[in-house]
């Protein structure tokens, strides 16, 4: 479907809209739809005059109309969105994607996005655990030339000692190029040139990475070709001088650092701000009520398993080719 066959039926200048278009994607289920709200929620506490389209990809069933009409409370006259289900593309090779821990296959979901939305040149693609800080529309306008993303080195790799030597020692990737994925701006166009879904699946084809799946391939296949941003682009909730409330932009509750399953949590003010704007509002409040000892147990250990990973693959040396 083109843009003007999308548009056709609603009342803009469909030229206007084209040329100030925002494509927004983003992956989720039931699991996750709450928090998808939140960042939805301060999405539109920044947007300007232009249009945010913005797509859910999700699979069949996975997420419940009536969520779906909770989500859609978010559209506006320069907001649309969109539900698009990518269980097609996701049945040809779900035997072959791997998955741990409380990781689900929607991590992968951001990879079909240049071959599906042929009508777009770059977009940008956000978990549903971040919270914006400024208007995304910055973050678009940044200029790609010929890189395939744009993306941030990631922090927690940068700060654990058996991660950095899973990215040098078996992804082939210096730890501060190794960027994280939840945060992206893709370069539509080049990724097609670069015929990277067939690059994706003939990886998956051959070697399986274990750490951290959809983002070991995408650093992996996009080596020397991301435009790294500032890490305030892309700010995890571990303490920083230098990075405030006041001048992050985006701020990403990875891992488990989760305002509602735990308390103290770095720029956690900022998360519960846009939550309480939320339909969903009173069922994070019951999450983070009922999160229990158990649970936070089952964090450590999560936590200490995924470390002892990267060790034992780092010890692996570089992967096969």
């Amino acid at each position: 479907m083109t843009k003007k066959e999308r548009y056709k039926n609603e009342s803009l200048n469909i030229e206007e809209h084209i040329k100030k278009e925002i494509p927004i994607f983003f992956a989720s289920d039931d699991n996750y739809i709450k928090f998808l709200a939140v960042t939805l929620s301060s999405l539109k506490a920044f947007v300007s005059d232009v249009y945010y389209t913005i797509y859910i990809l999700y699979s069949e069933n996975s997420i419940s109309q009536e969520n779906k009409e909770k989500i859609y409370k978010y559209q506006d006259s320069n907001i649309k969105i969109y539900f698009y289900d990518i269980t097609k593309q996701l049945d040809a090779i779900s035997n072959k994607l791997f998955t741990r821990d409380y990781y689900s296959k929607t991590t992968y979901y951001r990879l079909f996005i240049p071959n599906i939305f042929l009508e777009y040149e770059k977009a940008i693609y956000l978990d549903c655990d971040v919270v914006l800080n400024e208007d995304i529309v910055n973050m678009f306008n940044i200029e790609l030339n010929d890189n395939l993303l744009a993306a941030v080195s990631d922090e927690a790799v940068s700060l654990v000692p058996e991660f950095r030597a899973y990215t040098q020692n078996h992804l082939g990737i210096h730890y501060t190029k190794y960027f994280n994925a939840g945060v992206l701006l893709m370069n539509l166009e080049q990724l097609r040139k670069y015929n990277f879904e067939t690059k994706f699946i003939d990886c998956i084809n051959n070697y399986k990475f274990r750490v951290a799946q959809d983002q070991d391939y995408l650093n992996v296949i996009c080596k020397d070709r991301v435009l790294y941003l500032p890490l305030n682009y892309n700010k995890m909730p571990f303490p920083s001088l230098d990075i405030t409330e006041d001048n992050v932009k985006i701020v990403h509750y990875n891992l488990s650092f989760k305002p509602w399953h735990y308390d103290n949590i770095e720029y956690q003010r900022l998360f519960w701000k846009y939550a309480e704007s939320t339909e969903f509002f009173d069922e994070i409040l019951e999450a983070r009520k009922n999160y229990t000892k158990e649970d936070v147990l089952k964090d450590d250990l999560v936590g200490r398993k995924l470390i002892e990973l990267a060790a034992s693959e780092a010890n692996k040396g570089l992967y096969n080719k």
